[in-house]
């Protein structure tokens, strides 16, 4: 008897204003196996999960569940075909507690047909124990950080209980303990005979946990084969088109005076930051997950408050109340968590990139149209973002693509200091080059760029030199002679043992 798949894609076809999404995507996802999606950012890859949770209707095509054609109307009718879904944009409402979030859309009800907040309580507190995480179902969600809502998302989908599981970059923005945690509940997944569809960029991942991998590019599926059949050079080349022979196009530049100075800065989460960025440089930030180093840029940029300390910038001091008063003091930031802080969803991408520098378009008092589409097309451009149109809602772009037009706003400031805070999360092995091909113009430029990362290979490919925190302090200074993975972790880890 035929081995009938769980899931099974037949021509699907979606196109959106100006740009055709899928063309003709076959696809199968089979009990007990995690079938790893790979591709560029706007590759397609979301699109066609989002078809599968019912986000999105196709143009053409067929959905077949257990050989059984179906139609996913919405998400609740996906979730009664045995379908959940770990979306790669965190969508969450800040004033949420922690057991309203995990409950939202899906409510128990009493006899009387109302809430049974009694029964949500149990049943968060019930999960929260399972997991070995230490909350309050009372929590607010915006006294979380990233990682730990990460996790709440990814307890959420798997709580379903549901056949068909859609992890879409589940591991963005978790610690690599929490992605061990993660792993293990896949491959308890999987023993259970689960059907994984794994969406990542991380090769290390990819070849960690796949059974079967499907590389798409342009809304098309280049290649599907067994993962042993596949090796990390050949998958990055048919997701970008080309062999990428240096994947960290970091150039010497001429390092000149110092463009920030920070003295004995102390705030809430950190205390006695000292350092220093000249032009040219770029500086690297490393620390396990909760180190600090978000709250430091945070206090810099001017989104929450320090307690003491001086901030230099070229030579003079400044004092950073606001974001307001940093931006005027030509240093900005992009933040880790792009859909709270980075962009406006409801905006197109002309008015998320013109948003900040609106005041150079205006004259006499009325708004100069063309000169800020000229501007906005020629750094929308110079980011290589695709978009079909300026005019296209920013939340219709990809991760990356929303990346990079958050990137290209802050250019049009020209800015002296650029901190990037996680620049590359979610992001593809293509989009990342650019990122870093523009970094390195940027600092050819005499621009200071600080860049936050949890990833040690792109800090010691693109920085000049590294700090690393821990427990809110800087621990270690590395020049590029010292630069090495285990250097940076025993700094870190030496000083939280």
């Amino acid at each position: 008897m035929e081995n009938v798949s769980r899931l099974k894609l037949i021509n699907i076809e979606k196109s959106f204003p100006g740009v055709k999404a899928l063309s003709n995507v076959n696809f199968n996802a089979d009990k007990g196996t995690v079938h790893v999606l790979c591709g560029e950012n706007g590759a397609g890859k979301s699109t066609l999960m989002k078809i599968i949770n019912g986000i999105y209707q196709p143009d053409g095509g067929q959905i077949f569940i257990n050989g059984q054609e179906v139609k996913v109307q919405n998400p609740i009718a996906a979730r009664k075909l045995g379908i959940s879904m770990i979306f790669q944009e965190l969508n969450y409402i800040p004033e949420m507690t922690i057991e309203e979030s995990l409950f939202v859309g899906n409510w128990p009800r009493n006899a009387v047909g109302n809430v049974d907040w009694s029964e949500i309580r149990k049943r968060t507190l019930e999960l929260l124990k399972k997991e070995n995480l230490n909350y309050s179902p009372e929590t607010k969600l915006k006294e979380l950080t990233v990682s730990d809502i990460q996790m709440l998302e990814i307890l959420k989908a798997v709580s379903y209980d549901s056949d068909i599981i859609i992890m879409d970059e589940p591991t963005s923005s978790i610690t690599n303990k929490e992605v061990e945690v993660l792993f293990d509940k896949i491959n308890a997944l999987r023993s259970r005979g689960k059907s994984i569809i794994y969406i990542s960029h991380k090769m290390d991942e990819i070849f960690k946990i796949a059974d079967r991998i499907t590389v798409f590019r342009d809304g098309v599926v280049v290649d599907s084969r067994p993962k042993d059949e596949y090796d990390m050079e050949t998958v990055i080349a048919q997701m970008v088109g080309r062999r990428l022979e240096n994947n960290f196009p970091k150039q010497e530049v001429a390092i000149g005076s110092k463009v920030l100075e920070v003295k004995a800065l102390s705030g809430e989460a950190f205390s006695d930051i000292s350092f220093h960025l000249r032009q040219g440089e770029i500086i690297g930030f490393s620390g396990l997950m909760g180190a600090g180093r978000t709250e430091i840029m945070r206090a810099l940029f001017g989104l929450d408050q320090y307690r003491s300390g001086e901030i230099y910038i070229n030579g003079e001091k400044a004092a950073i109340k606001n974001v307001k008063s940093s931006i005027q003091r030509k240093m900005v930031m992009l933040s880790e968590d792009r859909r709270r802080f980075g962009i406006i969803p409801v905006r197109s991408v002309r008015e998320n990139v013109s948003l900040t520098s609106i005041k150079k378009f205006i004259n006499g008092g009325r708004l100069h149209a063309k000169k800020e589409i000229d501007t906005v097309n020629e750094y929308c451009k110079r980011m290589n973002v695709k978009t079909p149109s300026i005019e296209t809602s920013i939340e219709a772009l990809s991760g990356g693509n929303q990346q990079k037009v958050i990137l290209a706003k802050w250019m049009v400031t020209d800015p002296d200091v650029l901190i990037l805070d996680e620049p590359t999360r979610g992001i593809d092995v293509g989009a990342k080059y650019e990122i870093y091909k523009l970094v390195t113009e940027l600092a050819s430029q005499k621009k200071g760029i600080i860049m936050v990362s949890s990833e040690l290979p792109e800090l010691i490919g693109m920085c000049d030199r590294i700090y690393v925190v821990a427990k809110g302090r800087i621990v270690g200074e590395l020049n590029r002679n010292e630069f090495s993975q285990e250097n940076i972790m025993r700094y870190a880890t030496e000083a939280v043992s």
